[in-house]
């Protein structure tokens, strides 16, 4: 994968944390994760955080807007700023998510699901193959959060994002919390999907807070995390071993501290269930 298992613990980049990070040396955290769109702008505040922190820890960039389950081609302007991004940040990898997000011109800025299919799994391969292509290297691909399915899909979100990876040789980035919401939404067993991954295609892991409206979960990205997440992630390290782990906080975000202090939860938790093996 070209990623190392040992990169350690991250937080998102967030404009609450700006004025700190501008005026503090980072302590705490190993790596930032940036949002890839928030920065397809070649100057301003942003920039200077970011090239700020990324003269003292890695950065790994993470896309929302790369809709790999579309149907039209993806546009070349998205490529030439993802590809300015890329040389500008030079980060450790990049990841987006296994979704679709519009048709006929048309962008619902979601994250929509896909119809798990064959017909969708070679178009998704295929998609993902010219991808890495043009950039140059792999990229990792997010299972989703979602609300609904569709009745012609014949494979397992788990198995159709194994077969994505496997096929068109990219990575996994393991949302431990999109597992745990979409598992509750649907009515299958999260442990079975963790089970189910290529623990060798997984070269980063997210977690994050949701809220439970009784009849649905929603990923809200809200702190701190649950304690089902943490019970789902320790589940994963011990089949998979240490990941790259990031701490997704996005609503009524804290103080930068808090978020690390969660973040350095995952560290802790990782160093008593692996730290023995990680030493052997």
């Amino acid at each position: 994968m070209g990623i190392s298992a040992h990169a350690g613990h991250g937080i998102g980049l967030r404009r609450q944390h700006f004025g700190h990070l501008l005026e503090n040396p980072v302590e705490g955290v190993d790596w930032f994760e940036i949002i890839t769109e928030n920065f397809f702008e070649p100057g301003g505040r942003p920039w200077a955080v970011l090239e700020k922190v990324r003269s003292q820890v890695p950065v790994v960039l993470h896309g929302v807007s790369l809709a790999i389950g579309n149907t039209a081609p993806i546009p070349e302007d998205y490529y030439h700023a993802l590809e300015t991004l890329i040389r500008r940040a030079e980060p450790a990898w990049i990841s987006d998510h296994l979704c679709w997000g519009g048709h006929g011109g048309h962008n619902s800025h979601d994250l929509l699901p896909l119809p798990y299919t064959e017909e969708c799994l070679r178009h998704v391969i295929s998609r993902v193959q010219h991808v890495q292509d043009r950039l140059g290297r792999q990229i990792l691909l997010e299972n989703p959060s979602s609300y609904l399915t569709f009745n012609a899909s014949t494979l397992t979100e788990w198995e159709f994002l194994k077969h994505v990876a496997e096929e068109a040789d990219c990575g996994i980035l393991l949302d431990v919390n999109n597992v745990f919401v979409s598992a509750r939404n649907h009515g299958f067993d999260a442990h079975e999907y963790i089970a189910a991954i290529p623990g060798d295609r997984v070269g980063q892991i997210h977690l994050a807070g949701h809220t439970d409206h009784g009849k649905f979960v929603l990923d809200s990205h809200i702190g701190p995390i649950p304690d089902p997440v943490w019970e789902l992630y320790a589940y994963a390290l011990q089949r998979m071993g240490p990941k790259p782990t990031l701490v997704e906080w996005d609503d009524e975000v804290p103080h930068l501290d808090i978020v690390a202090a969660e973040s350095a939860r995952a560290r802790r938790l990782e160093d008593i269930l692996l730290g023995d093996a990680r030493a052997a």
